[in-house]
């Protein structure tokens, strides 16, 4: 594996719902905007399905808010929600139409995703429904903001974009050193404590991400890492 390299100043992290950065992601995130860089998130939904006990009205401004503030530990200022549902989001035009339009607007060089896979991790689970879709979208919504013919009611095409990153995807080609970001990492997910809570079981963040990173680090030849698939955007 080699370092994703680090000679670009905008990145876009598109993801499916809050939390799904925190998990690993804004760590790699928290070393990017130390250096300077300017990182937005992009979510396709507000996570208002997230949460079993309270309904989805009282959740969606719930998540936002978390979100928002976890986002914030990690020098991200800029969110924004899609506002597709949560746990019924579809891959088509529609989103990729949303995707692109982000892309246009915030002018990225690099695109960061999750896993879009069937599965995940070492037990072979299922992957969530929302993860295939937008993973798989916000890849697509890379060529389809560069190209002027696709969606031109959004304005001048974004042929800027070099390459999409995406973590927990087999097999690992790059990684990101997190061992100077790790905590702030766990400070983002730990702003999550209405989701936390709700799960319904003890989860400790700082131990699930330390562990995380550490198995990555080892993958990687430093104590702690995040590791990404690239997918060139030629």
């Amino acid at each position: 594996m080699k370092p994703i390299p680090e000679d670009w100043q905008r990145a876009v992290a598109v993801v499916a719902h809050p939390d799904d950065l925190e998990y690993g992601v804004a760590s790699a995130v928290a070393r990017w905007t130390a250096q300077g860089k300017e990182v937005a998130y992009v979510l396709a939904t507000s996570g208002e399905a997230g949460i079993d006990g309270m309904p989805p009205e009282q959740v969606a401004p719930l998540r936002e808010e978390e979100e928002r503030q976890g986002a914030s530990l990690v020098g991200v200022h800029q969110v924004e929600f899609l506002g597709h549902p949560d746990g019924a989001v579809e891959y088509g035009v529609p989103l990729r139409r949303d995707l692109a339009a982000s892309f246009r607007r915030l002018r990225p060089e690099i695109v960061i995703a999750t896993n879009f896979g069937l599965t995940w991790g070492e037990g072979g689970a299922v992957n969530h429904a929302d993860h295939r879709a937008v993973g798989l979208a916000a890849i697509d919504a890379c060529r389809d903001a560069a190209n002027r013919w696709l969606f031109p009611e959004l304005g001048e095409p974004w042929q800027g974009i070099t390459s999409a990153y995406v973590a927990a995807s087999d097999p690992p080609t790059h990684y990101v050193d997190v061992g100077a970001t790790l905590s702030k990492g766990v400070a983002s997910l730990q702003a999550h404590r209405a989701y936390i809570e709700g799960l319904g079981r003890a989860f400790d963040a700082e131990e699930f991400l330390t562990n995380m990173a550490g198995y990555g680090g080892m993958a990687a030849g430093c104590d702690y890492a995040v590791l990404f698939q690239e997918f060139p955007v030629g």
